[in-house]
């Protein structure tokens, strides 16, 4: 592949310390008054930059995207996060974010998506941290550790970050991981694997995250979650099984969900200009 898709991927992002830990944080779009910010948050040992299609679809909408410690350009902590240590950090970034641009929009607080793993951390944050987040997205995610689990293959190669250090590798597990989007998405695909493997995580990094989502489980607290929450969902999952965006939505109040037909565990990335609409009016929304 050409180079100009690497000099995309490598602009525009700027470290930052935030509560004691070096971040790799995004700010795209554009400020406008009365409009939360939308903070995304990724998948296992996901760099911020696999949310570009979502972002691009989301048009000139102001999203923060930042690495997790231990993935892309966030450096790897000594000891293992748990996943309210982790959101603790994340609720820094977010105060100390809408502080810089709280003139421009007019609010402090961010909306939350969350993606896979990202999802259940974008939780984790609502409910430790519930004046920051206004509202909330939940898409291919789970309650924790007590979830609906997905095949014992998948799972199995989801557990090592093999799949972000070989290209081939990747191509070969992926109809089994991301289901049949993969071939009929092929191009985006295609470049969602080349910045997979050009920004692999740390293998230490990804066996924190790893570890502490094994450790966590949000059940116990969702009905206290009064953020408006959307739950989406592909029904041809085969990491996150469909069984599980609907125990969140039942159990969220006043929470709904959006299955999207045929979608594997990719499907916000993959079809994003299909689904960035639905987000862009359940955020547009007035929150009473």
């Amino acid at each position: 592949m050409s180079d100009e898709p690497r000099q995309e991927v490598a602009t525009g992002r700027v470290r930052r310390r935030v509560g004691g830990r070096r971040l790799r944080v995004s700010i795209e779009g554009r400020p406008r008054q009365g409009v939360a910010p939308l903070l995304l948050i990724n998948g296992v040992g996901a760099p911020l930059e696999l949310f570009e299609p979502l972002r691009e679809a989301l048009g000139d909408r102001l999203t923060v995207a930042f690495d997790v410690p231990g993935v892309g350009g966030s450096p790897t902590p000594l000891l293992p996060p748990t996943m309210r240590g982790l959101a603790r950090t994340v609720a820094d970034l977010v105060v100390e974010v809408s502080r810089e641009l709280a003139a421009e929009v007019g609010t402090e607080r961010m909306d939350v998506l969350g993606l896979s793993w990202g999802g259940a951390l974008a939780q984790e944050l609502a409910h430790s941290h519930p004046r920051l987040v206004r509202r909330l997205v939940l898409a291919a995610t789970m309650p924790g550790v007590v979830c609906v689990p997905g095949h014992p293959v998948v799972l199995a190669v989801m557990a090592s970050p093999a799949r972000y250090y070989s290209p081939g590798f990747l191509r070969a597990v992926a109809p089994l991981l991301y289901g049949r989007e993969v071939r009929t998405h092929r191009e985006r695909f295609e470049r969602h694997l080349e910045v997979r493997t050009m920004l692999a995580p740390d293998p230490v990094g990804y066996t924190y995250q790893v570890s502490a989502l094994a450790r966590w489980t949000s059940l116990p607290w969702l009905c206290q979650l009064d953020q408006p929450t959307l739950v989406l969902a592909g029904d041809e999952d085969s990491v996150v099984p469909l069984a599980n965006a609907r125990l969140l939505a039942r159990a969220i109040p006043g929470a709904r969900l959006h299955v999207e037909r045929g979608g594997g565990h990719l499907f916000l990335l993959l079809r994003a200009e299909e689904v960035a609409p639905r987000i862009e009016s359940f955020l547009g929304e007035p929150t009473g």
